[in-house]
């Protein structure tokens, strides 16, 4: 796959004119306020893994409207130090779960604790998921196949309100645990996780750091306009319902990751590769461009949306040691 955007001197000035909606603070605010007045108790049960360095535990915390979410934990086996662990959040990408609990955890192994969440209604295209959406009908409003047009005449009934919120609780849960150091919580994905990573950056409160792997859900009117799956199912949908392209843009406006991040305040670490043609190196500018934060941009000009792959994960180790050390200090 060739390079297809536009060339990278432009990228690097790209920062489109994104609609904000007028009451965005108040429509996240009051969607947070929400949720964290429906929570319920965390379950929490250890996991026999056969992985003698890691500890694992399956976690159920109240999402979006209450809704059970599951999540694994793992933290190295030992002690915990002074303090409590830094932590590393992980949300998935489109189509996959948190997988299952003996599968490797980097940041574990690299002496830190990490929370992995499921995607809500996902997690049967790639990797294992253990979530239902209760609200995935969307009161029966019609969507093209996939998540991205689910709901998508109202900001209060898409998909990604909901994925949104269960992010957001899931920091707040990482922080309420008694081994967490709750200053020190990363947030992390990539694609649709990495997006999540973004709009998390800007509707939680004090991270220590954030890390954005070829993030979708940034720029959509760009990224409907030039890319594949999965913002062609959005494209999809407004090709059959003509009528619906201002109402649909109206709520994406509510769940642009680019839009969310300016109000970021932690240092991030985001990645574009040139020949994606998933999550258009473009958006991911956007986002970056318009990050709220510092923002280092990692760019992979011979790659796809496979991103940075183990020479990204070196440089996420280096990262977060660092911002832990600080944090520890």
């Amino acid at each position: 796959m060739p390079q297809f955007d536009l060339p990278l001197e432009q990228l690097t000035a790209y920062r489109p004119d994104l609609v904000e909606p007028t009451d965005l603070e108040e429509f996240w605010r009051d969607t947070l306020d929400v949720a964290r007045a429906q929570r319920r108790p965390t379950r929490r049960d250890r996991v026999e893994t056969g992985l003698p360095l890691v500890d694992t535990w399956d976690l159920e915390f109240s999402g979006f409207g209450g809704h059970p979410i599951r999540a694994w934990l793992h933290l190295p086996h030992g002690d915990r130090p002074p303090g409590g662990f830094g932590a590393v959040v992980e949300y998935v990408g489109a189509g996959g779960g948190r997988g299952l609990p003996h599968e490797p955890s980097l940041w574990a192994l690299a002496g830190h604790a990490h929370l992995i969440m499921d995607n809500r209604g996902q997690g049967s295209g790639w990797r294992v998921g253990h979530t239902s959406d209760p609200q995935s009908c969307d009161e029966g409003a019609p969507s093209f196949p996939g998540f991205a047009t689910r709901g998508i005449l109202d900001p209060r009934l898409y998909y990604y309100r909901r994925l949104y919120t269960d992010a957001v609780l899931a920091v707040d849960l990482i922080r309420d645990l008694a081994e967490i150091d709750a200053d020190r919580v990363v947030v992390e994905g990539i694609s649709q996780g990495g997006g999540v990573a973004l709009a998390a950056s800007g509707l939680a409160a004090d991270l220590a750091g954030v890390m954005s792997e070829v993030p979708y859900l940034c720029d959509f009117p760009r990224g409907i306009a030039i890319a594949g799956p999965p913002y062609s199912e959005i494209a999809g949908y407004l090709a059959v319902h003509r009528d619906h392209v201002e109402q649909a843009f109206m709520t994406l406006s509510y769940m642009d990751a680019a839009v969310l991040a300016r109000r970021a305040t932690a240092p991030a670490l985001v990645v574009a590769a040139l020949m994606d043609t998933t999550t258009p190196p473009s958006t991911v500018f956007a986002a970056h461009n318009n990050y709220g934060g510092e923002s280092e941009m990692i760019v992979y000009p011979f790659n796809g949306h496979e991103g940075g792959g183990s020479h990204y994960s070196r440089r996420k180790l280096d990262f977060v040691a660092t911002l832990f050390g600080r944090g520890a200090e």
